[in-house]
């Protein structure tokens, strides 16, 4: 057995973070994190906001009719709407949320209910972070799938090859730092492609807040290692302000219902983290390295 005196030759011990985001978890500053913070005069006059809900108006807490919505050619010509309490006004607005959340963001897949969890979630849940099995699949199905270049995980893969003291069956601390820089370049999984805008991720979760990638184990034996691989990955269920004056978003009754809910100071739902995690067994041999070279 090899006795390793110097500090450069011991092994790397795992779990063993490899790449972080700039962008630290448990952020509850962020700008899509706030709540209650915006007044009726503000989300009207800045965010335009005054058609919000086809089913009651958070402004004046009544029923909304044919006759009295913003856009009907009957606007102003019956009486105001019957009134409904704060919470039946919220309860109203939570359920129009979730009806407006199938079709065109979640129409099909395994994934499709997962908004409805969401909205549920943030309704119910007090701003505790969420976390679901589903969410966890979809995270390691998009890690394996990703085969572009620079994608996350093959750009581990390569750098441990590179790295690994392959006569002594090491990867040595000294390289760790070698490892955290090759990873600055890794392109990380986002439920962006096409098939997200109407499977129910992109709505969900789409791009991510920040991420963690950590190996957990690696074993080296025979020119061949084997490592396991865990992605630690969180996202904020809620929308900032660059986000609701986006035409791309504005256009959505949905968004501004979810706007509404979370900003509003009346209202003032907590949005909340989502949290993913997967785990991904790689290996790789030592003749790949050379092949390199």
């Amino acid at each position: 057995m090899v006795e390793l005196t110097d500090p450069s030759l011991q092994s790397v011990s795992f779990p063993c973070v490899v790449f972080e985001t700039q962008k630290k978890m448990e952020d509850y500053v962020a700008e899509d994190m706030r709540y209650g913070d915006l007044s009726e005069s503000l989300l009207k006059s800045y965010f335009h906001l005054n058609d919000v809900s086809t089913r009651v108006d958070p402004w004046t807490l009544t029923r909304v009719s044919p006759f009295n919505q913003p856009h009907s050619r009957f606007h102003g010509s019956r009486q105001q709407g019957a009134s409904v309490s704060r919470e039946a006004c919220i309860a109203i607005l939570f359920d129009e949320f979730r009806a407006l959340s199938s079709f065109p963001f979640a129409v099909y897949s395994p994934y499709k209910m997962l908004i409805k969890q969401m909205i549920t979630h943030m309704q119910h849940g007090g701003g505790a972070p969420f976390e679901n099995i589903l969410l966890d699949a979809a995270l390691k199905e998009r890690i394996v799938e990703d085969k572009k270049e620079s994608n996350s995980l093959e750009m581990l893969r390569q750098s441990i090859l590179a790295n690994i003291l392959w006569d002594k069956g090491i990867l040595p601390e000294g390289k760790r730092r070698s490892i955290y820089t090759d990873m600055k370049e890794c392109r990380l999984p986002k439920f962006n492609r096409i098939k997200d805008s109407f499977n129910g991720m992109a709505i969900t979760v789409h791009d991510i807040f920040a991420a963690q990638i950590i190996i957990e184990d690696l074993v080296i034996k025979e020119g061949k290692f084997t490592a396991v691989i865990r992605y630690n990955i969180q996202d904020h269920f809620g929308l900032d302000k660059d986000d609701i004056l986006k035409p791309h978003f504005h256009q959505f009754r949905f968004f501004r219902i979810w706007f509404v809910l979370q900003r509003y100071e009346r209202f003032g739902y907590k949005p909340f983290m989502i949290n993913m995690c997967a785990r991904v067994e790689i290996s790789g041999y030592e003749h790949e390295k050379q092949q390199t070279l």
